[in-house]
Formats: C-alpha cells, sequence, structure tokens
C-alpha cells in the first residue's frame, strides 16, 4: 500500500510532466506542481523517510525556479538540506550549496553565512571531511564580517582556527587566533578572553617550529595590551618558549605539568603540546 507521500509524489511529478492547457499558464502549472512536491517532502518527514523527503524538497525547488519564485525556490532546498542531514550528509551539502546560490544572487550575505555555517557544521560532524569545514567556517566568517556581524564571525573563525590546527596547518591557525584577538580587544565583553586566544597563537607557532615568531608573537601581544605579561597565559606560553630554546625537555614538561593543575588543559592545547614536546625531543626537532 503506497504511503500517503508516495501518493503525492505521484501527483506532483503527473502534473509537473502534463501539457499546458488552454485556461492555464505555464507558471500556475509548475506553482500546482511545487505545492505538490511540498506536500510530499513533508509527508515523507512525518514518516521517517528523510532521503525522499530531500529529493521531494528538491523537486519542489526545481518547479519554484521554472515559475520564477526565487524565494521559495530558496526555502526548498534548504527543506532538502534539513532532511538530508538524517541520512545523507553530502546531499545535504549539495542542497545548501544551491541555497546559498540563489541568496547570494539576491545579495543577502548575512544569510549566506548562515547556511555556509550549516555546511561547516556537517564536515566537522564525526570528523566527515576537516578540511572543507575549516575552509567553510572561514567563509561563513568573512561573509559575517562583512555584514558587521563580528562577533558571529569570530565564533566563525575559532572553529577554523582550531579546526586548522587539527589539519596541521598551524601558520592559518596563527593568523586566525591573531584576528580573533585583534576584534575580541575592541570590546569591553570580550576582552576577557584575548589572553587565550594570545596563548593559542604563540603555541600554533611554536607548533611550526619557529621560535622566532612565537617570541616575536609575545612582544607585539605587549603592546597591544600591557596587562598581558602579568597573566597566567603569558607566564606559561613565556615558559614554553624559553625551555625550547633552551632544548630543556624537563623544563617543558614541568611547565605543562604546573600549569594543568591551576588551568586543565583541554583537548586542542594538550594535542599541540605534545606535537611540541615531540620536535623537543628529537634531535632534528626544526625548533630555531
Amino acid at each position: 500500500m503506497a504511503s500517503r507521500g508516495d501518493e503525492l509524489l505521484a501527483k506532483a511529478e503527473k502534473k509537473a510532466k502534463s501539457s499546458t492547457g488552454w485556461f492555464s499558464s505555464s507558471s500556475s502549472k509548475w506553482e500546482d506542481a511545487g505545492d505538490l512536491f511540498q506536500q510530499a517532502g513533508n509527508a515523507y518527514k512525518v514518516d521517517g523517510r528523510w532521503t525522499e523527503s530531500g529529493k521531494a524538497f528538491e523537486r519542489e525547488a526545481e518547479c519554484r525556479l521554472q515559475a520564477s519564485e526565487k524565494n521559495d525556490a530558496m526555502n526548498a532546498f534548504h527543506n532538502a538540506a534539513k532532511s538530508y542531514k538524517k541520512t545523507d550528509p553530502a546531499a545535504a551539502v549539495n542542497a545548501l550549496h544551491s541555497t546559498i546560490k540563489l541568496i547570494i544572487e539576491a545579495g543577502n550575505f548575512r544569510q549566506a553565512a548562515d547556511r555556509e555555517k550549516e555546511i561547516a557544521t556537517i564536515y566537522a560532524q564525526d570528523g566527515y571531511d576537516i578540511a572543507k569545514a575549516r575552509d567553510s567556517f572561514q567563509r561563513a566568517g568573512d561573509w559575517y564580517k562583512q555584514e558587521d556581524a563580528n562577533a558571529t564571525a569570530n565564533q566563525c573563525y575559532q572553529q577554523a582556527a582550531e579546526l586548522s590546527a587539527d589539519l596541521g596547518d598551524y601558520q592559518r591557525s596563527v593568523e586566525l587566533y591573531t584576528t580573533v584577538a585583534d576584534w575580541s580587544l575592541t570590546s569591553p565583553l570580550t576582552k576577557y578572553s584575548v589572553k587565550e586566544y594570545w596563548l593559542r597563537a604563540v603555541l600554533a607557532a611554536m607548533a611550526t617550529g619557529d621560535l622566532v615568531l612565537a617570541q616575536r608573537l609575545l612582544d607585539t601581544f605587549a603592546q597591544k595590551d600591557v596587562t598581558f605579561p602579568s597573566t597566567r597565559e603569558a607566564k606559561f606560553a613565556k615558559e614554553i618558549v624559553d625551555s625550547c630554546e633552551e632544548a630543556d625537555v624537563e623544563r617543558y614538561t614541568a611547565a605543562v605539568y604546573q600549569y594543568d593543575q591551576v588551568t586543565k588543559l583541554d583537548n586542542w592545547k594538550t594535542s599541540v603540546l605534545l606535537r611540541i614536546k615531540k620536535a623537543l625531543e628529537e634531535d632534528d626537532s626544526g625548533l630555531t
């Protein structure tokens, strides 16, 4: 027995393939077919048939475009993506790309940023595609910044910075954390978090094996905020740099242990610090 979704889908397909009569326009045909595909998509959602739901919404979007209803097509593609997310991440991303294309044509970059952030989240989930997740977070951040949504842009840049380090692209991680910190300095509500971003930037620089860059960052950050050198984060970063300059593994290990006793290291810092320590322990570490 055919489900309600199957019945509506059959009606929608029949309508879409029908010829235009004497007293009806091509536009009305596509509008009617689009309505039926939308109903089919919703019916499939009720039944938990997510892939069929996504396909029905995509067919709706095609009909909306035939009827020159671009706003409705945007919504249909987005509904398709939301259904596909349950079962088919790649199809969800494709539907979101179709949504973004229409949104950009309409000049709504804030909404485009929202959809790009969705793409980034899909790629990041369960490590589906970390590189594409990083790039999408950064692209979303750029669009948010363009629309003066700076706080949301910063959140995206933070995600991109963290994922850059996961990918071993520590140079980009340094650049992104510095960008995040620079904006955070401008707001009393976010200024308190700057020392954390600066610490991460220095650690990422250390992970590239560039002690000169790490020291230059510490000097630059101290000029931007004269209170920074007195913070636990700055003192820890300085101790890490100094112990690496002296190739003193014991001093390095003690510094990490002591910091962790007061401020528990998160997974990101732990991973980066282990990389730095491994390089420090090797004769050809590249830390110069």
